[in-house]
């Protein structure tokens, strides 16, 4: 496959890259919209309670209030406050997409009103219930009240809105942030000017190709805009690591043997075959994202596997077509001293940094190892008190309405109004609903309890009160305590917040084990077919783990601890976003997997060319040295632009990945992997004969 890559590369080169030119320009065109055809963060599974209790109150025509309009200096005790809030009544209930607007004055519930009686609020119910449509009709709304300065629009719908406009905002700045600075180090790193533009080049066409295909995959079902942030980072990410791994190795031919086939039939067989077993391992590691249910997660799991494959693809015909073209001219335009550098580590000595730091480690394995390994060790200690939340209207900016009307509330009304513990039962009596009314009145943790709403149908919904906000533990044990109760024959869900979350930890504690299965499986089989061992996949899998770990420890820390607040710019929630820890599991993991794929595989090669086994990893890491160095700090600057943005758990996500890439790129690189591989010597080579014999079949070799 690899010689018909080289080829095609080396004789079609003008063909491929026209061809290239035309595909990805109308991927372009049809992709540019992607952000208009996407939902919201979306943590639904559809097989729990709360979601099949929230289908079921829908169909039975009830609308929770979408959208909350609070209007500030207007006392209802006053005859001007009750205009006040009159009017802007008659301007909700006008709006076609508006199923019902409730209010003090229309019920004379002291709820909605603020504690010095000189605001009120309006539930606006909305008659969509799509996602989409829902935060069109409350972006309108919005819209209707702006520049009335007693007037503020919030509510969850509009939340989503919001949200879905800041990450655009947010993915736009860290681009215009990432490019510049990834262009003038790639220069730096790759020594010439027209070697420096390839990264950015692949890692355009990747980010092209696969807004089209999430393009096309948001006309087939739902997908969560917060695919994009991911797309873009890992995009430009892989391709600087793919780019540098192919044009590297390029270089080393041509310095050897002259531009033409040879030199590209070598790069293909060695650089070529280690980027498409890398992007293996990274898309099957996003890839097991998608047993979620949850839009969110299986969108970034969609987005993230789309993007590898896509980056691979390129680097493995559009890049070398462009390499074949260059020939020796991908050195030009670079000033004499990065020549002279570029040539020097073109050459192949067995010298140099890594060199020299690789026969240091190894001469001193035990102590070098126990020392890295607990200290990851250390920093991972505080992910074992972690806390989760989930994200509501306080992960937007303050500027925001939806914050600024969700604050108001929290601050000046009576608590936890807008997050009530909803109750349906189903064709119950009227005096079952008085009991179960009565129950929960004795729940503990409820303090209020709204009356009964008759349904079409004859189901009843009940709302309670939780005494504290719905992410504390005392209301999530109250909602437990709920979901106890029962009416003698008839069915009873309970749905709302609280029950939200907790059957989205449910969920996903149900569907983890799955996913780390395939991550495990995936890497060892592809490592295995790699380096025909089975020691060195399973010691890869432990080092990233305790990468991993590390990261945890560290994103608690942080964003838990409330530590750089003033520095990254965020409001600790004292607790890390639910998903972060399995997003940034596969990311990582797929991303660890990737560097050590690098450096294995140059070890292996200097092993089948004779080297022996100690010497093997001293010119492995010295070959893979500073290539792995630069991308992995090209590529925590591309993924940890999003270090920027106005959402938190998107903020949690690029730093936690940057971390890893940097971690894994030093300490696990540079003392573990020699440190380990010294201490096994001949063993990490080591698998049964049925195992040796199915590698002698169907693995690989790397030498070229």
């Amino acid at each position: 496959m690899f010689g018909a890559l080289a080829s095609l590369a080396q004789r079609h080169r003008l063909a491929v890259v026209l061809t290239a030119v035309v595909l990805f320009g109308a991927a372009g065109a049809i992709g540019s919209s992607v952000a208009e055809r996407l939902d919201p963060y979306g943590a639904d599974d559809p097989d729990t309670e709360s979601v099949i209790a929230d289908q079921k109150l829908r169909e039975a025509g009830f609308r929770d209030a979408g959208v909350i309009v609070l209007i500030e200096d207007a006392p209802v005790a006053t005859q001007a406050g009750r205009e006040r809030v009159n009017e802007v009544t008659e301007v909700l209930v006008t709006d076609p997409d508006v199923a019902r607007v409730t209010g003090f004055l229309g019920t004379g519930s002291e709820e909605f009103l603020s504690r010095d009686g000189d605001s009120t609020y309006l539930a606006v119910s909305l008659a969509p219930t799509g996602d989409k449509d829902q935060q069109e009709a409350a972006d309108r709304i919005r819209e209707e009240f702006a520049g009335q300065d007693d007037v503020g629009v919030g509510g969850y719908a509009l939340a989503q809105e919001q949200v879905n406009q800041q990450v655009e905002e947010d993915l736009r700045r860290a681009e215009m942030l990432a490019f510049p600075l990834l262009f003038l180090l790639s220069f730096i790193f790759f020594r010439s000017l027209v070697a420096s533009a390839l990264p950015l080049l692949v890692g355009m066409l990747a980010i092209l190709g696969t807004f089209f295909l999430l393009r096309v995959a948001s006309e087939l079902g739902s997908v969560s805009i917060f695919a994009l942030n991911l797309t873009t980072g890992l995009g430009l990410g892989l391709a600087i690591d793919y780019s540098l791994f192919m044009v590297s190795r390029y270089r080393e031919e041509i310095a050897r043997s002259g531009p033409g086939m040879e030199a590209m039939r070598r790069t293909m067989a060695t650089a070529g075959r280690t980027v498409f077993f890398s992007s293996l391992t990274v898309a099957a590691a996003l890839a097991s994202l998608l047993v979620f249910p949850q839009r969110f997660l299986y969108s970034m799991g969609l987005g993230g596997s789309m993007v590898a494959i896509l980056a691979a693809l390129i680097s493995l015909t559009v890049l070398p077509a462009v390499l074949a073209l260059l020939g020796e001219r991908i050195n030009s335009l670079a000033p004499k001293f990065l020549q002279r550098r570029q040539e020097a580590e073109t050459a192949p000595v067995e010298s140099g940094f890594w060199y020299r730091l690789s026969r240091f480690v190894m001469r001193r394995p035990a102590p070098i190892a126990i020392a890295s390994a607990a200290f990851l060790i250390a920093l991972g200690l505080p992910f074992l008190r972690i806390e989760f939340t989930s994200p509501d209207s306080q992960i937007l900016p303050q500027e925001r309405s939806a914050r600024q009307v969700d604050d108001v509330l929290r601050a000046e009304f009576p608590p936890n109004r807008d997050t009530p513990i909803r109750v349906l039962a189903e064709d119950a009596s009227a005096a079952d609903v008085r009991q179960l009314s009565a129950r929960l009145r004795e729940t503990e943790g409820v303090v209020a309890v709204n009356p009964p709403q008759r349904l079409a149908g004859g189901d009843t919904v009940i709302e309670a009160i939780a005494a504290e906000p719905y992410i504390a533990n005392s209301s999530r044990e109250t909602v437990r305590d709920v979901r106890e109760l029962s009416i003698p024959g008839e069915d009873v869900l309970v749905t709302g917040a609280t029950a939200n979350f907790l059957d989205f930890q449910e969920s996903l504690k149900e569907h983890l084990p799955l996913a780390v299965a395939i991550i495990v499986i995936a890497t060892l089989i592809v490592l295995f077919l790699m380096t025909g061992s089975v020691v060195l996949p399973v010691k890869q899998l432990l080092m990233n783990v305790l990468n991993l770990s590390a990261v945890f420890g560290i994103l608690v820390l942080i964003f838990q601890d409330g530590r750089l607040e003033g520095l990254l710019d965020y409001k600790s929630q004292d607790a890390i976003e639910q998903t972060m820890p399995i997003l940034l599991f596969a990311v990582a993991f797929g991303l660890s997997t990737d560097y050590g794929v690098f450096l294995l595989s140059r070890i292996k090669e200097a092993r089948d060319g004779g080297a022996g086994d100690t010497d093997a990893v001293a010119i492995g890491l010295e070959r893979t040295g500073r290539i792995v160095t630069a991308a992995a700090l090209l590529f925590a600057i591309a993924i940890g632009a999003f270090a920027t943005s106005e959402i938190i758990f998107i903020k949690q996500n690029g730093i936690g990945t940057a971390l890893a890439v940097l971690i894994d790129a030093t300490i696990i690189r540079a003392l573990l992997v020699p440190s380990l591989m010294a201490m096994l010597g001949r063993w990490n080579w080591w698998a049964p004969k049925p195992l040796r014999r199915l590698y002698w079949r169907f693995g690989v070799s790397e030498a070229a």
